[in-house]
C-alpha cells in the first residue's frame, strides 16, 4: 500500500523530530552550560512546562511509531483480506496523528509565550524578567540582552532552543496533518476495495 509507505516516512520524520525536541528542551536546563541555575529556580518558567521533552517529544512518539509499523500492520485481515485490515489500521493512525497534534501545539504555544516573556536573569541586584512587557520587540534589538548579567548569555540560549522547538513543533503539526489526511484517504480507499473484494469470499 502507497499510504502504508508514505505513513511509515512520515512516522520516521516524526521520530528524528521528537529526539531532536527532547534534546532542545533538556539544553534548556543547562544555561551557560551550567547546572546550578536549575538547582537554585533561576530558570525561565515556561522552561518547567516539559514542552518539548513531553509534548513535542515523547508525546510525538506515539503516532512516530504507529505510522512506522503501518506498513506492515494487518489487524489480522479480515475475511481472508489483508488490505482490510491494512484499512482498519491505517483510520486508527488518525487518532494518533491527533495526539501528535495535540502534543506539538502544546510545544509550539509553550514556546511562544517563553519567546514572548524571554528568560529570567539577574539584572539591576535581583531575578526578574527583564522583558516580559517589551511585546517581544528585544527579539529585534540585541542591545538591549546586555540587561541580563547572568547567566551568560542566556538571552541568545534561550532564544534559540525556543525558537527550535516552536519550529520543530510546527514541523511536527504540519506531519500530522498529512498523515490525518493520509490516513482518512487509505483507510477510505481500502475499505472500498475491501468490500468489492470481500464479496468473492465466505465470512
Amino acid at each position: 500500500m502507497c499510504f502504508g509507505r508514505c505513513a511509515k516516512c512520515i512516522g520516521y520524520l516524526l521520530l528524528i523530530l521528537a529526539i531532536c525536541s527532547i534534546v532542545a528542551n533538556l539544553l534548556l536546563y543547562f544555561p551557560d552550560g551550567k547546572t546550578q541555575y536549575a538547582r537554585d529556580g533561576h530558570l525561565s518558567r515556561y522552561v518547567w512546562f516539559f514542552e518539548g521533552l513531553a509534548g513535542a517529544g515523547l508525546v510525538m512518539l506515539i503516532p512516530a511509531f504507529v505510522c512506522i509499523g503501518l506498513e506492515e500492520e494487518d489487524c489480522c485481515g479480515c475475511c481472508g483480506n489483508r488490505n482490510c485490515g491494512r484499512s482498519c489500521a491505517m483510520l486508527g493512525s488518525v487518532v494518533a496523528a491527533l495526539i501528535g497534534i495535540v502534543g506539538a501545539g502544546y510545544c509550539l504555544i509553550i514556546s511562544a509565550l517563553g519567546l514572548a516573556e524571554g528568560p529570567k536573569c539577574y539584572n539591576n541586584g535581583t531575578w526578574s524578567y527583564p522583558f516580559a512587557n517589551t511585546n517581544t520587540h528585544y527579539l529585534a534589538d540585541h542591545s538591549t540582552w546586555s540587561r541580563c548579567e547572568e547567566p551568560r548569555n542566556v538571552v541568545v540560549w534561550n532564544v534559540t532552543l525556543f525558537s527550535i522547538l516552536l519550529g520543530l513543533s510546527g514541523i511536527e503539526i504540519i506531519l500530522c496533518l498529512i498523515q490525518v489526511i493520509n490516513g482518512l484517504v487509505g483507510g477510505i480507499c481500502g475499505a472500498c476495495c475491501c468490500q468489492e473484494k470481500s464479496q468473492q469470499y465466505v465470512c
